[in-house]
């Protein structure tokens, strides 16, 4: 049975990291670049609300009882192949797995076009994340309540 109050509170938590990306985005790439402080900031935003994403996705696996993923590829490939989640959530959610690895080992250092981009045009990907898993929490209630009734 999927953890509700947990996963809510992950979404909570994801959510406060997006509010504050949004508050510290700067408005233009020259200003992102000139500010090392921001940078980092945007950086760590991203990095912990990936991190979050991923935690929630573990968190369905298991509360559906999907299997036991060997790791994150696998967990994706699960909620993929288990119809959780469609292959174009899981394709961004691949993205967003790949770009945090980036931001966490920095291969070949990390490019601020890119992170800026991401700022720019990726957030959404995040909103959309919610609004499925928000979705995915309700039906599991719904149908948990009505099992039990």
């Amino acid at each position: 049975m999927i953890d509700r109050e947990r996963i809510l509170g992950k979404i909570d938590e994801l959510e406060g990291y997006l509010r504050e990306l949004e508050e510290i985005k700067p408005k233009s790439y020259e200003e992102y670049a000139d500010s090392k402080e921001k940078k980092r900031a945007c950086e760590r935003l991203l990095h912990i609300s990936i991190e979050c994403v991923m935690d929630i996705c573990s968190m369905i696996v298991s509360g559906l009882r999907l299997g036991i993923p060997g790791d994150e590829k696998d967990m994706l490939d699960e909620l993929e192949s288990k119809g959780v989640f469609p292959e174009s959530l899981v394709k961004k959610l691949r993205g967003m797995r790949g770009f945090r690895n980036v931001l966490v080992h920095r291969y070949n250092h990390i490019d601020d076009e890119l992170v800026f981009e991401v700022l720019e045009k990726r957030m959404k990907d995040f909103r959309d994340f919610i609004i499925r898993v928000k979705r995915i929490v309700k039906n599991t209630s719904v149908s948990n309540n009505s099992l039990q009734t």
